[in-house]
């Protein structure tokens, strides 16, 4: 008989092993705790004394710029001289521009991004209207940069529309936006996206009825035109041709069409914006409505003491972050999506924080009281749907976010707030809103059901690449796992209608597109918790391919990052880790259930010996995207609350439990 302690060299060998990975992951559960926990203290503190979270909101240079247009055209010069009496803020934000100059001397709509033409034609023309003159060497290096990307020609439509306004660019070779747009039958407004429509109808108003403004004496751009390009509208495709014709009719319409039908269309027009400015914070509460808003009212003819107008300016002034040595603008406010991520973060860890409950119900109220009670936009399509949802920001009744509803509804799971049955009546509105706007094709967009006429991205103005509002994998990903944790069977239909969108729209290489993060890593990270959510078992090769190209794309340092190069090349393009992005693909891998050990091991280990001693994460890179190629968004809580979401999931998968 063999001795009790003697014991085979394989079964020794396999134990042996056996016990290094449970101790690893022991490990890798403690190594997730602490570091969570010194999160949770840091975000606790990072809340505002009404009890909810909003961090900045940080974009490009563009919006400075167009800030010191948009004066020019509120304070006009006299006498051929611009002295407006903003000239203090308008030095301010010249010296905010220039801290963004890139060495070749062009600008860029991402951080360390390339220069780019649109950007760097609007910080041209705000730096040269502030004084700096074309032979310094900003300027200089600014113009060399111009030239080589095409030229003025080469820029956007909105840039050379608010040129043409000020008879810097020919009107002639801009696309016209006619305000009798809001006439037309069908709704044909409404098959534009949301913030489309909010910024169309007053810019249809400004080019109607707003002039061209002066400029100071003898103040031109001519030098940034390239000599050998010409003007034209831009072409996409076959479709381009018919849009091309109808713009010239547009033009003709302008100067021979009926003043009765234009008069009408004007009064639609100005009562369409007007009615969207209330119970919100400005038209569309976002910084391009919100300018056109202004410039219409003033082309309307409003004096400067009309409160119409003197709201619209403190709206959107309320954008500006000005302190002695910071000016910028934000493109919107984010309170309710950054409450209700921070939240369910918070909530996922259980109730390990004294102080976590309180906080909890505390923003569940702040959250309660700002449900969307008004029929907005989207009701054009749902006209007998209840009113429900939440919007981005503090308030923008007309257009409550299918994502933020979704994101508020998997927050309130861990909340009670402090009236039970008002939170029950608030949660089943809202369940039943989101069912109701599920698309045909049974994905979720942002605002809108069916905004998919493919037809208008053709439309001369459609360049700014956000004509349209179509469903997306990270929106439908995030709207499947809400409704299924709160209860909804996986053989319902709405359910299964998102399973098969979701299973329809995968990558080739297993990923998702990410139309409202950067790119590939977020819309795979929301896709697949939507499929371990609803648990379909077709999805399960799906479900294998994901985790395997997740782990394929994990950085030497055991982060992910991906650059926003990667729109404009329709693939995965790399980039230097960052929290946001490896807590996202942390994320996915847990929902995958994958056997990717050693990549969710390094990807932890990254996570927790970044991490600052007060809790909290640095972040360079922009990982929100606005509209693909055109506009980025650098959330700053990114940073904090998805680590803190990924480390929470990571330790509770990793908890070793007695068998």
């Amino acid at each position: 008989m063999e001795s009790a302690w003697f014991e085979p060299a394989e079964q020794r060998s396999a134990r042996r092993h056996a016990a290094t990975v449970l101790h690893s992951r022991a490990s890798l559960a403690l190594a997730c705790e602490h570091a969570a926990h010194r999160a949770a203290a840091a975000l606790l503190a990072l809340r505002k004394p009404e009890g909810y979270w909003c961090g900045d909101l940080r974009a490009d240079t563009t919006l400075e710029s167009d800030y010191i247009l948009l004066q020019l055209w509120l304070h006009p010069p006299v006498d051929g001289l611009w002295q407006p009496p903003t000239l203090p803020r308008l030095l301010k934000a010249q010296r905010s521009i220039l801290d963004r100059q890139l060495p070749d001397g062009g600008f860029n709509i991402y951080p360390k991004g390339p220069s780019e033409i649109s950007a760097t034609v609007k910080a041209y023309v705000a730096l040269k209207l502030t004084g700096l003159s074309p032979d310094s060497e900003p300027l200089e290096r600014a113009r060399r940069v111009i030239l080589s990307l095409g030229g003025l020609q080469a820029a956007n439509s909105y840039v050379k529309i608010n040129l043409s306004l000020f008879g810097l660019y020919p009107r002639k070779h801009v696309p016209t936006v006619p305000p009798e747009l809001v006439l037309l039958p069908g709704n044909v407004l409404y098959e534009m996206s949301s913030w489309t429509r909010a910024i169309v109808v007053p810019l249809s108003i400004v080019q109607a009825r707003g002039g061209i403004r002066p400029v100071p004496a003898g103040f031109n751009i001519d030098e940034i035109l390239a000599p050998d390009a010409a003007f034209r509208l831009p072409r996409r495709g076959r479709a381009a041709v018919l849009f091309h014709h109808l713009d010239k009719v547009f033009k003709l319409w302008e100067n021979r069409g009926s003043e009765d039908i234009r008069r009408a269309a004007i009064r639609d027009a100005e009562k369409w914006m007007l009615d969207r400015t209330r119970y919100s914070e400005g038209l569309g509460a976002i910084y391009p409505s919100m300018m056109y808003l202004i410039m219409a009212l003033d082309s309307l003819g409003y004096p400067s003491d009309h409160p119409d107008l003197n709201e619209a300016l403190r709206q959107f002034e309320n954008l500006l972050t000005e302190t002695p040595t910071d000016f910028y603008f934000q493109p919107c406010f984010s309170p309710v999506w950054d409450t209700a991520i921070a939240m369910f973060a918070l909530g996922e860890m259980g109730a390990v924080l004294p102080e976590l409950e309180p906080a909890l119900t505390r923003a569940a109220d702040w959250l309660i009281a700002r449900e969307v009670r008004h029929r907005g936009d989207w009701s054009v399509k749902r006209p007998d749907v209840e009113p429900s949802g939440w919007a981005f920001e503090f308030a923008n009744e007309h257009y409550p976010d299918i994502d933020d509803t979704a994101m508020v509804l998997l927050a309130l799971e861990h909340a009670r707030a402090s009236n039970p049955s008002a939170q029950a009546n608030c949660e089943r509105r809202a369940l039943n809103w989101l069912l109701e706007m599920q698309s045909a094709d049974g994905g979720w967009a942002a605002f809108d059901v069916d905004n998919n006429w493919a037809i208008l991205n053709k439309v001369p103005f459609a360049d700014h690449n956000a004509m349209l509002d179509p469903t997306c994998a990270d929106i439908t990903g995030r709207v499947l796992e809400a409704l299924c944790r709160r209860g909804l069977d996986p053989a319902h239909s709405a359910v299964r209608r998102g399973v098969a969108y979701l299973l329809q729209t995968q990558e080739r290489n297993g990923s998702w597109y990410g139309r409202w993060g950067v790119n590939f890593i977020y819309g795979t990270f929301l896709a697949l918790r939507g499929l371990r959510a609803a648990a379909p078992a077709e999805a399960a090769d799906s479900i294998r391919r994901a985790a395997r190209w997740v782990a394929s794309v994990q950085n030497p340092d055991g982060g992910w990052g991906e650059s926003c190069a990667g729109y404009n090349r329709n693939r995965f393009v790399p980039a230097p880790s960052t929290p946001s992005q490896t807590a996202w693909a942390l994320l996915a891998l847990l929902a995958a259930n994958s056997s990717y050990h050693d990549a969710l091991a390094r990807g932890i280990h990254f996570l927790s010996s970044t991490q600052k001693p007060d809790g909290t994460w640095d972040e360079d890179l922009a990982t929100g995207t606005g509209f693909p190629r055109v506009f980025y968004l650098t959330y700053t809580l990114y940073r904090n609350y998805f680590p803190l979401l990924a480390l929470t999931s990571a330790r509770r998968a990793l908890e070793i439990r007695p068998s």
